[in-house]
This record gives C-alpha cells, sequence and structure tokens, in this order.
C-alpha cells in the first residue's frame, strides 16, 4: 500500500529518534520514496549520515543549505507539495505544542503548516509529560485538525519509569498508516477471489496442454481491488507476473483441479469473485509417469472434460457477485448472454478475437461488461490495468452503490 509513495518524515529531538534508521528502511522496503525532516536536536540522537544513506536522499535540517561557492534554499512549500503523507516521529512535547498553535521556528514545522497530505503524528515522551493536560491539548488540537495521532505505547522509558510515552514501535506506524490508508475506501473491509492465468493439465513429467493466456488481466484486477481496499485471494495458474500487496494473498496452482479446489475454499467467504483464468477444458485421461518417448509417426491422446470451475461456483453462489468473462470469435453477445445465464453469473466480461488488441498475451483489452439484466456497457481499447478499473467501477455501481 506504501509502494510509490513519496513519504516526508520529520524527525524531533527524543532518544525515540534512534528507531527512525528502522522505520525509514521499512518505508523503503514498502517500495515509498522517502525524505527525511530533522531538527537540530534530533541530530544529537541520530546522525545525518545515516538517515541519508537510508532513505537515497539528502537530509534536510535548515531552510538553507550551504555547500562550496552555492548556498541553496531548501523549500518547504514543495516539500509540504511532493508528500503523498507526512509522518513526524518521534513527536515531543515542545514539537506538538509548536505544531498546535501554529508558531514556526524551524523547517520542519514550516513544512507541516505547508503540507496538503495526511499528517501522522507519533507522540514519545516520559510518562508525566505524556499525561500533562498541557501535552492532552495538544494531542486535541491535532486531532481537532485532521491529523492522525499513532497512539504512544506502555513500557519502559528512558528515565527509568514504566508507562505510557513510548514511541511506537516502527512496525507499529507502519501497521497504522496502512489500517488509515484502507479506511473509507470502496471494497474496504470486503474479500475479493479471483482467478488468473491459464492451466496446465500434465500429458508426462515435461508436457502439458496449455493456452496462451499470461495471467495480466487476473494481476490487473487483484492489484485494483487491493487498492480499493479488498482483502484479495489471486489463485494464479503458471505465470510470470508477480504482485506485492498487503492487502493481496497470492495462491499458485498448476492445473484445473488445482484452481478448482483453492477456488471453492475462498469462495464461501468472498463477497466478490471473478474468475478471469483461462482453465483448459480438456485434460489427458492418464498421465504417463515416464516421459513418452518419439516411436510412432502418430501419436493419439484422449482427454477427458476438466470441471467447469466458473458454473460449479455459480451452483453455490449466495450471496457473492460472480462475474465471469466470455472470450469469443462469433456471435460474442448471444454467446456471453447465453453463459451468464446458463452459469448463474451476476455479469460477464466479454472481449473477442476480432477485435485488434484484445485477447490473451498482450498489455490491451477492449471490453464489453454485461449484467443479468443485459445492460451492456461497451468500452474502448485500453490497458489491462485501465480495464481492471473499468470492471471494478461497474461492479460497484450494481453491488455498493
Amino acid at each position: 500500500m506504501l509502494h510509490g509513495k513519496n513519504i516526508l518524515l520529520g524527525i524531533t529531538g527524543g532518544i525515540a529518534a534512534y528507531k527512525t534508521t528502522f522505520l525509514v528502511r521499512l518505508f523503503i522496503k514498502a517500495g515509498a520514496n522517502v525524505k527525511v525532516i530533522l531538527t537540530d536536536s534530533a541530530s544529537s540522537f541520530v546522525s545525518p549520515l545515516t538517515l541519508a544513506t537510508l532513505s537515497k536522499n539528502a537530509v534536510i535540517s535548515d531552510f538553507v543549505k550551504s555547500e562550496e561557492h552555492s548556498v541553496e534554499w531548501n523549500n518547504h512549500v514543495e516539500l509540504g507539495l511532493w508528500a503523498d503523507l507526512m509522518v513526524i516521529a518521534p513527536a515531543t512535547a515542545n514539537t506538538m505544542s509548536k505544531m498546535a498553535s501554529g508558531a514556526c521556528d524551524n523547517i520542519l514545522l514550516a513544512t507541516y503548516l505547508s503540507a496538503k497530505c495526511p499528517v501522522y503524528v507519533a507522540p514519545a515522551m516520559d510518562l508525566d509529560m505524556y499525561k500533562h493536560p498541557s501535552t492532552k491539548n495538544s494531542l486535541s488540537i491535532l486531532k481537532s485538525f485532521g491529523n492522525y495521532i499513532i497512539p504512544a505505547a506502555s513500557g519502559e522509558l528512558a528515565s527509568g519509569l514504566h508507562g505510557e510515552g513510548r514511541m511506537a514501535e516502527p512496525e507499529e506506524i507502519i501497521k497504522f498508516i496502512k489500517a488509515q490508508l484502507n479506511k473509507g475506501l470502496p471494497l474496504s473491509g470486503k474479500k475479493v477471489l479471483i482467478t488468473a492465468g491459464p492451466t496446465y493439465e500434465a500429458i508426462d513429467p515435461v508436457r502439458f496442454i496449455g493456452n496462451h493466456s499470461t495471467g495480466l488481466m487476473g494481476f490487473e484486477l487483484a492489484k485494483t481491488a487491493a487498492n480499493l481496499g479488498a482483502q484479495v485471494y489471486l489463485v494464479t495458474g503458471p505465470t510470470r507476473h508477480s504482485v506485492v500487496h498487503d492487502n493481496i494473498e497470492v495462491v499458485p496452482v498448476v492445473s484445473a483441479d488445482e484452481m478448482y479446489r483453492h477456488a471453492h475454499a475462498y469462495f464461501k467467504d468472498a463477497d466478490i469473485v471473478i474468475c478471469a483464468a483461462a482453465v483448459a477444458d480438456y485434460k489427458p485421461k492418464t498421465v504417463a509417469e515416464q516421459k513418452i518417448k518419439k516411436s510412432d509417426a502418430s501419436f493419439t491422446l484422449e482427454l477427458v472434460k476438466n470441471v467447469d470451475i466458473l458454473m460449479s461456483l455459480g451452483e453455490q453462489k449466495k450471496e457473492q457477485f460472480l462475474v465471469g468473462f466470455a472470450l469469443e470469435t462469433q456471435n460474442e453477445v448471444a454467446n456471453a448472454l447465453g453463459k451468464l445465464q446458463r452459469k448463474n453469473l451476476d455479469a460477464i466480461v466479454l472481449n473477442s478475437l476480432q477485435d485488434k488488441g484484445a485477447g490473451f498475451g498482450g498489455t490491451t483489452n477492449k471490453i464489453s461488461f454485461i449484467d443479468t439484466n443485459s445492460t451492456i456497457t461497451a468500452f474502448e481499447l485500453k490497458t489491462k490495468a485501465e480495464v481492471a478499473v473499468d470492471i471494478f467501477n461497474e461492479i460497484i455501481k450494481r453491488r455498493y452503490a
């Protein structure tokens, strides 16, 4: 969820500042871009060189940065606009008081006052300071401004006392931010099951029956659902694609039988189910235990029908919104409508191999979204990432609008 986000980390002068090296590392590991603003007093607790090395950006500590033969300006307005979110950790009683009153005597406070993004504050101080009415007042005011307060933890403090006031651990800060980012999204709290990719049906230990599906459409659907706040279960056949997202659990399978078992395991708890996988219709009746040697001029392979995963889910459907895909070459709409009704679907996504840029193997697709009222919503040729957004927009309009 933090991948590609621009995170501005403000570090103030408390002993908990040493933890920010781990926090920066976790942000970077999550794929975020990090810039650090360090107050003068904070530099007594943590090294600017360490933070610059970890963040891969120069640490900002003053409005003016002086280098040999040049003087440059650190623009607090630009920093505030650059950030997708700002984190102040540790936030001392002194800094929070200034934030609450609007005082502005360093670049961190100036940037805070300029920021247009969500701001997360992680208090850190000794027990009595944390309990003091002035601190509680500062926290209350900061909340009223729309800032997110990351609760301080209880434990042993630098003074030797034991109680509230410890800065939340870096992992807890990350967890808190991710939870807040997830709130209010259209699919927050929903579970989405997606099947993707081809299935490989073994002939012998080295050969199989498969198709040209790459799984890209299913992966884009999974990413879109996750970015909308859903918990996603992606059951995927063999593919070169991968995805790393806190909200996505990838379940790799090979054969149609494996996909059937895993799809049914997740189906009962799912709110939305999209079967985008290109499941092989047939499989060899018997699988050779050893590699079949080339001998005769011809070779006959007896095939049997695979289980129809989509139809089996349609037969068990209760409250789930079930969506299938139809890749057609002729009588496209009629065939798609027949599949929608026959398999008890709520909607079907139709694409045609007659349309240039649609189907397997490419990065684009051209679809029509058809629901149970036979309402057809057609879209132009788009990237599969854009198609995934269109599909979920149509689902959300019908299920959650």
